[in-house]
């Protein structure tokens, strides 16, 4: 799919926006003034394929906070900032690679200039994060806009603030626009994208649990990434972390954007299932993520995991490998043809054992 061009921003090793693939986000649990656990955690989304993670900033403590972190890292840091100016100065100063500021409420126009020319000195960029729910202008908590109006708005809001940072020259800018519902979060992504080339971090704010959150984020993110609208991703669930990193990375694979580990499909099950398709896709895919170097080795593969014979190889013929199950024993099979039986205990050992060949 044609991607929409945008301009190249740098945030420490990753490249956002200028054809760049989509780069995925997630955003640190933890309290950031208690270094150890944070860099722990961020560890922990690395290895999960996290590319940039974000931490917030809510006082000067944890601003310091930000330079132990970065000692003990490799993925880019973003400050994520609120109400205190100053506090973005710190994070900057202690080395974070990028500063996440709100126009609803960062305070001055003099604390916003003061960001814009210590970033732009230091070529760090600033992502303005527009939230639906504290735009500057929902004065009264009451309104009522349509879905259109209060898109717009949130978009004039990006523009305005972008164009306030640029005046003071910092051009390395990423913008965010987003809703806690699908629709003013993709109708606000359009508008400011026929309007500018700064590139976009796409997500749907307070998307709620895993399965709502999910469904609601596929739907946003994916109808303006197939539209070639989005640089960057976060899926905000209430979740772990890691959680929301496998679920943003499985909507860029289900788009063909990026690769990530395999692709695992396996049948509902109905009344025919003799085996325990459920578990042996729920072992497999513990194995398959926890693991950086099998989720190496199987980047674009696709397995097989059925049930029965109808929806054996037939169904999965355009898997490369696969196991169909019976009772007590399944058939392996590859590219559609049977090629052995195997029992039960071994289907994911023998899945494991095929991708690492």
């Amino acid at each position: 799919m044609k991607r929409r061009k945008t301009r190249l921003v740098k945030a420490g090793g990753i490249s956002i926006g200028g054809g760049n693939p989509v780069s995925v986000q997630a955003m640190c649990t933890t309290d950031t003034r208690d270094w150890a656990a944070t860099s722990r955690q961020i560890n922990s989304l690395e290895r999960a394929g996290c590319e940039i993670a974000r931490v917030a900033i809510p006082d000067g403590e944890a601003a310091l906070a930000v330079g132990k972190i970065k000692k003990r890292i490799k993925i880019p840091l973003v400050a994520d900032v609120h109400f205190d100016w100053r506090l973005a100065l710190e994070a900057l100063r202690q080395g974070a690679d990028k500063i996440r500021i709100n126009p609803g409420n960062i305070g001055s126009a003099a604390g916003v200039r003061e960001i814009a020319l210590a970033c732009a000195a230091k070529g760090v960029p600033v992502r303005v994060g527009v939230n639906a729910g504290s735009l500057k202008s929902l004065k009264n908590r009451g309104v009522r806009w349509s879905a259109n109006e209060w898109a717009s708005r949130m978009a004039d809001e990006a523009l305005e603030q972008t164009a306030e940072l640029e005046k003071y020259g910092l051009k390395d800018l990423v913008v965010s626009l987003k809703a806690d519902d699908t629709e003013r979060t993709i109708l606000a992504n359009r508008i400011f994208s026929g309007q500018s080339d700064i590139p976009l971090h796409l997500g749907v704010t307070e998307a709620g649990s895993f399965i709502s959150g999910a469904v609601k984020s596929a739907i946003a993110l994916g109808t303006l990434l197939s539209e070639g609208i989005g640089d960057t991703i976060r899926v905000s669930l209430t979740e772990e972390p890691e959680v929301q990193v496998r679920c943003a990375f499985e909507i860029l694979k289900a788009l063909g954007l990026r690769e990530f580990g395999p692709e695992i499909i396996s049948c509902p099950t109905c009344g025919r299932c003799r085996a325990p398709v459920r578990n042996v896709v729920s072992e497999l895919e513990k194995k398959i993520y926890s693991s950086p170097e099998l989720m190496r080795l199987s980047r674009g593969l696709k397995i097989a995991v059925m049930g029965c014979a109808v929806n054996g190889p037939g169904e999965a013929r355009q898997a490369d490998f696969g196991i169909a199950g019976g009772k007590g024993e399944g058939v392996w099979f590859e590219k559609g043809k049977i090629t052995k039986k195997l029992p039960q205990s071994r289907w994911v050992s023998a899945i494991i054992s095929r991708i690492r060949l």
